[in-house]
């Protein structure tokens, strides 16, 4: 893979959260809570589908995620299914790393290339996750701050 090509594969944001590491696990261990208008849905609708949880969006629809690892409370992976092309998707990483006043949030979203989409839908869609990521993070980082403990 090019270095342009790994561009388009893979995006990486971070945001410092003043709150313990089992305060954020709490958030990011719940399929697709990234996935809302820019705030964090206390209740979202989630159900099972045999290995997927399928989350049911009001305004975007229903999204169908994997949990491929969980490792309490430091560390989640998710396949994302694309919902246009169920054979493939994204993988959704988050990572907890302790800091003196809290923790660290990290993602990574990568797998782009394997969409069954050209090279500019391709490009679109980083352009538009990787922006996305920095305002999800924003929202995860306001949902644990701004929770009742």
């Amino acid at each position: 893979m090019t270095q342009v090509d790994q561009d388009l594969d893979r995006i990486e944001r971070s945001i410092d959260i003043d709150a313990s590491a089992e305060k954020v696990w709490s958030l990011i261990a719940r399929p697709g809570w990234w996935i809302n208008e820019q705030e964090v849905d206390p209740e979202p609708e989630l159900r099972k589908d045999g290995d997927y949880d399928v989350l049911v969006h009001p305004t975007f629809g229903e999204f169908r995620l994997k949990t491929l690892r969980s490792e309490p409370p430091h560390h989640v992976a998710y396949l994302w299914v694309d919902n246009v092309a169920p054979e493939a998707g994204t993988t959704v990483e988050f990572w907890i790393e302790q800091r003196a006043a809290g923790v660290t949030l990290r993602v990574v979203e990568s797998g782009f290339s394997g969409l069954r989409k050209d090279r500019e839908a391709i490009a679109n869609h980083v352009k538009e996750n990787t922006h996305g990521w920095e305002a999800e993070l924003e929202a995860a980082r306001r949902f644990v701050t701004e929770a009742p403990s």
